[in-house]
């Protein structure tokens, strides 16, 4: 993903997913695929910055803590979650913050 996100104006979520990956694809390509996919179907979902090198960072947006709660309840998102653990990452850490003020150009 190589855009920013058009977010609101503050106050909303972030989720921000650090990762380290595991050797190999495994299928990963096509589940990130689908989850962006799937993520932005979701209610309040407000967009999505994501870059990886050695570490990954996707950073998700969100209107509220509640639309956050229902994404990680999401049955496909859970099965991805799972595999995640198994498969896909040696090392991850979730973080949620609540985005007070933005600025840039």
């Amino acid at each position: 993903m190589s855009t920013i996100a058009n977010t609101p104006t503050p106050p909303y979520y972030a989720v921000i997913f650090t990762s380290l990956r595991t050797e190999g694809d495994n299928g990963y390509g096509a589940i990130a695929t689908r989850m962006i996919k799937l993520a932005v179907q979701q209610p309040d979902f407000l967009g999505m910055e994501s870059a990886r090198e050695e570490l990954g960072i996707t950073v998700s947006y969100w209107s509220d803590i509640e639309s956050i709660k229902n994404w990680k309840a999401n049955i496909e998102h859970q099965q991805a979650q799972i595999s995640g653990k198994e498969h896909w990452y040696s090392a991850f850490k979730v973080r949620i913050s609540k985005v007070e003020r933005d600025y840039g150009i």
